[in-house]
């Protein structure tokens, strides 16, 4: 069953969480932009974290018979890029995400809340 952009939003953001991503935020970009209808942006520590991340997401979606249309940056590993059409992921150092602030770029977006794992599929950490 395919998922609606906003399911997909949502699951991607919760499997960023899994994989230790943080300050994860879902920007609905719905007649507001042409480029996509979701943002998910999300940090990580290192760029072997977000490599991961961007891994266990790829996994993820393919189990929903979503595949990204492209990524980049996997390589350098300081803003990793994966396109799904309607979602699109940025998952970024710290320092980067501030540098290019897509929030603010963003500010007229809505954003929206999204549920955390239930316990059982939470993060070992918490």
């Amino acid at each position: 069953m395919a998922l609606h952009a906003q399911q997909k939003a949502e699951l991607c953001a919760q499997v960023v969480y899994q994989a230790k991503a943080e300050n994860i935020v879902v920007l609905d970009l719905r007649g507001i932009s042409q480029i996509t209808d979701f943002f998910v942006i999300a940090s990580g520590d290192n760029p072997r974290m977000l490599k991961a991340a961007a891994r266990k997401l790829a996994d993820e979606l393919r189990l929903h018979d979503e595949h990204p249309l492209g990524s980049e940056g996997l390589e350098a590993g300081q803003w990793v890029l994966l396109d799904f059409n309607d979602v699109i992921v940025h998952l970024f150092d710290e320092k980067v995400r501030e540098y290019y602030d897509l929030e603010l770029l963003w500010g007229d977006a809505l954003r929206i809340t999204w549920q955390r794992p239930r316990p059982a599929q939470a993060r070992s950490d918490e």
